[in-house]
């Protein structure tokens, strides 16, 4: 068998996104489509959780070559998960069409959910900004600027990524949205028709 990826089928004007990857004397199938990325998603924020705590614990430490390599991984780390990210909600939007999982639980939890994913939100379009004019500086070796934008850089970006994994948590393992079983059944159902 030889091996080949097959990345997207046509379903009348939309691109239905996914990937079959089929690997040569394997036994090994793997399929991946849309509703597979938060999982990714999350594991990519909590690693950079995970990295920007060790580095901002490394630094306080003058472990300066471990700080260095924590946060450059954690900023490795964000950058894929923002690029997962837009592909998953792009995608939701290519395979559904629809851009986002409503979250279904009532009760208490549901204004709490909310609080934590509206500032999450409204602080991770600072984020991206921030990291960057907090990175440059350091480049430049101009630590003190580096320091001093880091003490407020650091504590925001810690935020973005622990409420990124809890609203993970949240939507899709505590209090499984229905919303996104029903969003899963309709593109399972449509990519059945393509295959037909």
């Amino acid at each position: 068998m030889e091996n080949h990826a097959l990345f997207a089928a046509l379903d009348q004007s939309r691109t239905t996104a996914y990937v079959t990857c089929h690997f040569s004397g394997s036994h090994f199938w793997p399929s991946m489509n849309v509703f597979d990325l938060p999982p990714i998603n999350a594991t990519l924020n909590g690693l950079s959780t995970c990295l920007i705590a060790i580095g901002w614990t490394a630094i306080r430490r003058e472990h300066k070559r471990v700080h260095i390599a924590c946060m450059v991984t954690a900023l490795v780390c964000s950058t894929a998960f923002l690029s997962c990210y837009l592909t998953y909600h792009f995608g939701l939007v290519s395979a559904v069409g629809e851009g986002s999982v409503k979250f279904t639980a009532e009760g208490w939890v549901r204004p709490v959910y909310y609080m934590i994913l509206i500032t999450h939100l409204l602080l991770a379009f600072t984020i991206l900004p921030l990291v960057t004019v907090t990175v440059i500086p350091a480049l430049r070796a101009r630590f003190d600027r580096h320091r001093r934008l880091g003490r407020f850089t650091m504590p925001i970006w810690l935020y973005v990524s622990v409420t990124g994994v809890l609203v993970y948590f949240m939507l899709y393992q505590w209090y499984p949205s229905t919303h996104f079983d029903e969003l899963k059944r309709r593109f399972e159902l449509r990519t059945a028709q393509i295959a037909k």
